[in-house]
């Protein structure tokens, strides 16, 4: 990276942090929206969830091609015209509602529009910190940006909640129109350093080609390879509870009380981005991974333990409290050790691989609970004379059980992390990629263009 920015330039990275938390925000506010829209109007919890299956999609299947751009255009300007391409979708909801010709298909494909534009918006963010801040300081910008979502799952239902009622569903999206407006003026006045050409970049490929490269360039690092399918198994895990939280607290409890647990953890989440934006982790990231994945683990095993809001809240507390710690360092190692040239393109190769594993959850976490764990746990079940001595007899406690058991594989997991030396030691055997600017750090206000 250019000398200037050996202590870091933060005032940049402050003005970039700000818009993406502001439109995050604005985002949250359109998703409760939609989401309180289409079930109030069908009723059906089907229907709900499409919205998610339409949100998720395009991310998997997107996510090399789009990384492929990202080292080919200007990073600015590729933020630039991904908020364009989601404002305009989100202007398409308003001016359907306004003339009362909004369909539940129209919101599918309006939310699969801005999904996508997301998944260019993903990899941008996690290459653009290094050409903004030095090594030291990725673990905390990682946890400045976790900043945003953590903050929209607790802030954007309360304040949508408060204006739905008087500003309507074109209220709230109005909103989001100007959060977009916000964030592009901030990336307008935004500098950012234009990578220097490297080799890889100057190779000529097919665009097809070039996405492929991101999975070459991992696959020759076995260290990355090991990380990524470790990320693989514990988003595998984590997916699985977010399907099954709902139905183990509502098996016993009330909707006000599931909205304390989920309440809880979205606290959790904002005071862990908050401790590692402060922290920034340990100096030897993996450590912070490795370390800190037994405690998912707990909290699986806190949650699981008996019917009651209070012990399942804790457990939620802390999981979420965990996970930007992790997904900090987890950051911070691919920062440093993947070359600015190629990072668009083995960023989301990584996230893809990494989390390909959740749909596969979401798919299989209910029809275990159904078929599986929960006749275990009925009374006369099989394991209702033993387990349910410690964890409890009827509905819900098969889904304890099955927090229980993903708790433990979490433990073990992270065990086999500590005793593989390719992932113990990968940032030794890895070096640290050089982070050079191009000459003079000419900023993007003055040379950037959308472009091959």
């Amino acid at each position: 990276m250019a000398e200037r920015a050996v202590e870091g330039d933060w005032k940049n990275f402050f003005i970039f942090w700000l818009g993406q938390v502001v439109s995050m925000l604005g985002s949250g506010l359109t998703g409760f929206g939609l989401g309180v829209w289409v079930y109030q109007r069908t009723g059906s919890v089907s229907d709900f969830t499409l919205i998610y299956v339409f949100g998720a999609l395009p991310g998997l299947v997107l996510a090399p091609l789009m990384g492929t751009l990202v080292d080919r255009w200007d990073r600015r300007w590729a933020l630039i015209l991904a908020n364009f391409g989601a404002s305009i979708s989100t202007l398409a909801l308003v001016i359907l509602l306004t003339e009362n010709m909004l369909q539940l298909w129209h919101i599918y494909i309006i939310v699969a529009i801005g999904a996508s534009c997301i998944s260019l918006q993903t990899p941008v963010f996690s290459a653009t910190v290094p050409l903004l801040l030095p090594k030291k300081h990725f673990g905390r910008a990682s946890g400045m940006m976790q900043l945003g979502p953590a903050s929209s799952r607790i802030i954007a239902p309360l304040l949508a909640g408060l204006l739905m009622p008087i500003l309507k569903l074109q209220g709230l999206i109005a909103l989001d129109l100007g959060t977009f407006v916000f964030a592009s003026i901030t990336l307008l006045i935004l500098k950012i350093p234009k990578v220097a050409p490297g080799p890889v970049a100057r190779v000529k490929k097919g665009l097809l080609r070039e996405a492929m490269y991101g999975w070459t360039y991992i696959k020759e690092r076995p260290g990355l390879v090991s990380l990524l399918l470790f990320f693989a198994g514990l988003n595998l895990l984590f997916a699985c509870s977010q399907v099954l939280t709902t139905p183990l607290v509502l098996s016993f409890a009330k909707p006000p009380q599931l909205g304390v647990v989920l309440s809880l953890a979205s606290a959790g989440m904002l005071a862990g981005s908050i401790a590692m934006s402060i922290w920034g982790g340990p100096p030897k990231r993996i450590w912070g991974i490795l370390l800190f994945s037994p405690v998912l683990g707990l909290s699986f095993l806190v949650i699981g333990l008996r019917p009651s809001v209070a012990l399942i809240g804790a457990g939620a507390f802390l999981l979420f409290f965990v996970v930007p710690i992790i997904n900090g360092c987890d950051d911070a190692i691919w920062q440093a050790k993947v070359e600015p040239q190629v990072q668009g393109r083995v960023f989301a190769t990584a996230q893809l691989v990494s989390t390909f594993t959740a749909p596969i959850a979401y798919l299989l976490a209910g029809p275990l609970a159904d078929r599986f764990f929960e006749p275990l746990m009925r009374p006369g079940g099989a394991l209702a004379g033993s387990l349910g001595q410690v964890l409890g007899v009827g509905p819900g406690r098969g889904i304890a059980l099955q927090f229980g058991v993903m708790g433990l594989l979490l433990i073990a997991a992270a065990l086999s992390g500590f005793l593989y030396p390719r992932l113990r030691s990968l940032e030794d055997e890895i070096p640290d990629a050089v982070h050079t600017a191009a000459p003079a750090a000419v900023p993007a206000a003055e040379t950037a263009a959308v472009g091959a």
